[in-house]
C-alpha cells in the first residue's frame, strides 16, 4: 500500500519527531536493568553466574516478540497493534517493579522484552510514509532516537537508582510508557496493510522470505555479530568498573552517558546509504567495533588512562554498531513494502538473537574468567563478521539485493 509524492509530502515532521522520541522511550527498556545487575541480582537472590539473564530474558521477549507479532504489522492496523504492545510493557514494568524474588522479576523481563517490539513495528511505519529519495534520512534520523533511548537508558537507571533505589526506573518507565500509548493513540495516522495472507500463513512465510532474501541474511548475520559484542560489553563493564575502578552508580552512569557520543553515527550513515555508500561503511563499521573491542581487551590496571581508553572503546563500539544497524535497515526496508513488516521482524530477531547470546556469555565468561576472558570473546563476535563480509566481495552488490519485494541497486 503505498502513499502518492504528494502524500509523502504532506507528512508533518513532527510526526516523524514523535516516532523518533517513541522509539527512543520505548527501546529504552530493554536497557535500564543493564547497569543495575548487581543489586537487582542481590536483590532478588539471582547467583552471579546467572546475572546475564537479567538481559538475556528480556532480549528473548524481544525476540518472540519480534516473530509473533511485529508480522502482524503486515496484516492489521498499525496504530491500533503499536498500541496494544505498549499495554503489555506497562504491565511488564509494573511487575518488574512489584517483583520481590528472581522468578517474578525475570518472567517481568520476558513481557517487557515481548511489548517492547513497538519499536519495531514504529521504524517500518515510518519508512512507509517516507519516499524512497527520503527513506535513510528518515530511517536515519528516527533510528537515531531509538539508539539514543538505549545508549541514555542505562546512565539514567544508574543516576536514579543511586538516588531512588533500582525499583525506581522501572515505575517511572510505566508512567512514561503509558502517556505514551494515549498520545500515539490520539496522534498516528492509520496505516491499513493490504494483507493478502493470514496470520499463520505470514508466520509460515518467514522462512521463504530469510531464504529467498540474501540481503536480509547478510545485514542480519552482520548485526547479529556486532550486538552480540555490544551486548557483552554493556553486561560486563559496570562490573568492571565497579570492581577494578571503583565507580559508584553515578561514576557508571556518567561512563555510560559518554558513550551516546556513538549514537552520532548513525544519522550520518543513513545519509550516506542514501548515496550508495553501503558496501564500503559496512565495512567500516564492523572494523571499527573489533577495533574497540580489541582495545578494551588490551586495557589493563586502573589508572585514570586505563578508563579513558575503556571509554573511548565503549564510544568506538557504539558508533560501529548504530552505524552498521541502519546501513542494514536501510537496505531491508527497501525491498517492498507489503512485507515490510516481516523482513524487519526477521531481521531484528536474528540480530536480538545474537545480542541475548552475548550477554549471557558476557556474564558467564565475566564470572569465571574475568575481563580478559569477556573483552576477547567480544572481538571474536565482530572478526567472524569481518570475514562474512568479505565473502561479500565475490558479487556484485546488486545481486544481493535484488530481490522479487523491490530492487535496490547499488545500496
Amino acid at each position: 500500500m503505498n502513499h502518492s509524492q504528494s502524500e509523502v509530502k504532506r507528512v508533518p515532521n513532527w510526526i516523524m519527531l514523535l516516532l523518533a522520541i517513541s522509539c527512543g522511550l520505548i527501546v529504552a527498556n530493554l536497557y535500564y536493568a543493564q547497569p543495575l545487575v548487581g543489586p537487582i541480582s542481590a536483590a532478588t537472590g539471582l547467583s552471579p553466574g546467572a546475572a546475564g539473564l537479567i538481559v538475556t530474558l528480556t532480549q528473548i521477549g524481544y525476540v518472540l516478540g519480534l516473530l509473533f507479532i511485529v508480522p502482524l504489522s503486515d496484516l492489521i492496523e498499525n496504530r491500533r497493534l503499536a498500541v496494544s504492545a505498549l499495554i503489555v510493557v506497562v504491565c511488564g514494568l509494573i511487575a518488574a517493579a512489584l517483583a520481590t524474588n528472581a522468578s517474578i522479576f525475570l518472567a517481568a523481563s520476558l513481557f517487557i522484552g515481548l511489548g517492547s517490539v513497538t519499536a519495531q513495528i514504529l521504524v517500518p511505519y515510518a519508512a512507509y510514509l517516507a519516499s524512497e529519495e527520503q527513506r535513510g534520512r528518515v530511517v536515519g534520523n528516527v533510528m537515531s532516537g531509538l539508539l539514543l533511548g538505549i545508549m541514555f537508558a542505562r546512565p539514567a537507571a544508574s543516576f536514579l537508582a543511586d538516588l531512588f533505589g533500582w525499583k525506581f526506573i522501572f515505575w517511572l518507565s510505566a508512567g512514561i510508557i503509558a502517556l505514551l500509548t494515549l498520545l500515539l493513540s490520539r496522534a498516528l495516522p492509520e496505516r491499513k496493510p493490504a494483507p493478502t495472507l493470514k496470520y499463520m500463513e505470514l508466520i509460515g512465510s518467514l522462512g521463504a522470505l530469510f531464504r529467498g532474501t540474501p540481503v536480509l541474511r547478510r545485514r542480519a548475520f552482520y548485526q547479529a555479530f556486532l550486538f552480540g559484542s555490544f551486548s557483552l560489553f554493556w553486561t560486563v563493564v559496570p562490573l568492571r568498573l565497579s570492581e577494578y575502578f571503583h565507580l559508584s552508580q553515578q561514576g557508571i552512569a556518567l561512563f555510560a552517558l559518554a558513550g551516546v557520543a556513538g549514537a552520532v553515527a548513525a544519522p550520518i550513515a543513513g545519509r550516506l546509504a542514501d548515496r550508495g555508500w553501503t558496501r564500503m561503511l559496512t565495512g567500516l563499521a564492523i572494523t571499527i567495533a573489533a577495533v574497540s573491542l580489541l582495545l578494551a581487551y588490551l586495557v589493563r590496571g586502573n589508572s585514570a588512562v586505563s578508563l579513558a581508553l575503556l571509554l573511548l572503546a565503549a564510544i568506538v563500539l557504539d558508533m560501529g554498531v548504530s552505524g552498521n544497524l541502519v546501513l542494514g535497515q536501510r537496505a531491508i526496508y527497501s525491498l517492498g513494502s507489503e512485507s515490510r513488516g516481516r523482513l524487519n521482524g526477521l531481521f531484528m530477531a536474528i540480530f536480538f538473537v545474537g545480542g541475548a547470546l552475548g550477554s549471557f556469555l558476557g556474564g558467564w565468561s565475566y564470572a569465571y574468567g574475568g575481563w580478559s576472558s569477556a573483552a576477547l570473546l567480544g572481538f571474536l563476535m565482530p572478526v567472524l563478521a569481518l570475514l562474512y563480509f568479505f565473502t561479500e566481495q565475490k558479487q556484485p552488490e546488486a545481486a544481493l539485493v535484488n530481490h522479487g519485494g523491490g530492487t535496490v541497486a547499488n545500496k
